[in-house]
């Protein structure tokens, strides 16, 4: 037997430490998601629809003892491609940014472990032009939300799982109960965010979201962001309008998707015995086939509302993960696209 020598030894440990390495690279890494005109694309040039689900803040996840990665596990086997991961201001603030940030850590490298794309959303719902919110646990300030950004981005910079930055949940004037604030407004307050955004970590795609409750994004038909690259939002609830809805939705956000890529980040029914059977919520699997086929038809990504017992319109009853209705539609239906 002829043996090598330690210098060709060496060598060889070196290259196979490297093909180990990159193996395992391809296989944790997710591709890269770019903006290509309306679509989303990855890195073959493929053009993707993401769809999944909402989760719940990942504070009250741990706090009640369900932040693990079978949460995350039991999401993909229900048919995600994609989390939402609400951050509400107080919670950032009560638990303090460094252990924060270590529960954003635990979800970005369980998602990446299991194929997951991440969306990571400032849960705020008011008037950032006024500092005026709907309730205590979405105050915040405009300095807070670009410092949230800035640290966001700068930390999850080069991670492709964590794709999405949705700047501000549910904008809204409240019909100026919570002061007056322009499209013109919001959109230099939007435009500003995405660029601190943007400077840290050129690869993010920002999501920017309506007035309405995050509805209404009819604005951008004659205003749209001066910032390539972006994502309009969208959250049509069933009751944001009265039937018949297609033409509504049309005219209220679909249209962008004609020219950009539009996503749902938040949608979802309740039954009169569920929660979140209240306004806007109420429907059933009726609003739910239409909206999807919307969504199919305008090639619109979406997320369901929510993955957890508590926070209407629920996508199951307990932490046994028995279906909702709206809970049994869309495992349903997703299950039907994974065998597309």
């Amino acid at each position: 037997m002829k043996f090598l020598s330690g210098k060709s030894l060496a060598l060889l440990a070196i290259l196979s430490l490297l093909i180990i390495g990159l193996t395992f690279g391809q296989e944790s890494k997710l591709s890269l998601i770019k903006v290509d005109g309306k679509y989303f694309k990855n890195e073959k040039g493929e053009k993707l629809i993401f769809r999944g689900f909402n989760i719940s803040d990942p504070d009250k996840l741990q706090k009640s003892g369900h932040w693990s990665k079978s949460y995350f596990e039991m999401a993909k086997s229900w048919g995600a491609n994609t989390i939402r991961i609400p951050v509400h201001p107080s919670a950032w603030r009560s638990r303090g940014q460094e252990n924060y940030m270590a529960l954003l850590d635990n979800a970005v490298k369980w998602a990446t472990e299991l194929g997951l794309y991440v969306i990571i959303d400032w849960h705020s719902i008011g008037n950032l032009r006024t500092e005026k919110f709907q309730s205590a646990n979405y105050n915040t300030t405009l300095k807070e939300t670009q410092d949230f950004w800035s640290l966001i981005s700068k930390h999850f910079k080069g991670n492709h799982t964590a794709a999405f930055y949705e700047i501000f949940n549910e904008p809204t004037t409240s019909n100026n109960k919570l002061g007056t604030c322009t499209w013109k407004e919001w959109k230099d307050i939007s435009e500003n965010i995405i660029k601190i955004i943007l400077n840290n970590n050129p690869e993010a795609i920002p999501l920017v979201a309506g007035f309405d409750w995050a509805y209404d994004l009819s604005p951008v038909a004659t205003d749209p962001i001066n910032i390539p690259g972006i994502c309009y939002v969208s959250h049509p609830y069933p009751e944001k309008r009265s039937q018949p809805w297609e033409p509504k939705w049309e005219k209220d956000f679909g249209f962008a998707a004609d020219k950009y890529p539009v996503f749902a980040t938040e949608f979802g029914f309740a039954l009169p015995d569920e929660k979140g059977y209240e306004m806007p919520c109420r429907a059933d699997e009726v609003y739910g086939k239409l909206i999807t086929d919307y969504f199919d038809k305008k090639g619109i990504s979406w997320m369901v509302w929510d993955f957890d017992p508590d926070w209407g319109p629920t996508m199951f009853k307990d932490w046994n993960y028995t279906p909702t209705r709206q809970g049994t539609f869309f495992k349903a239906l997703l299950k039907k696209y994974s065998l597309k």
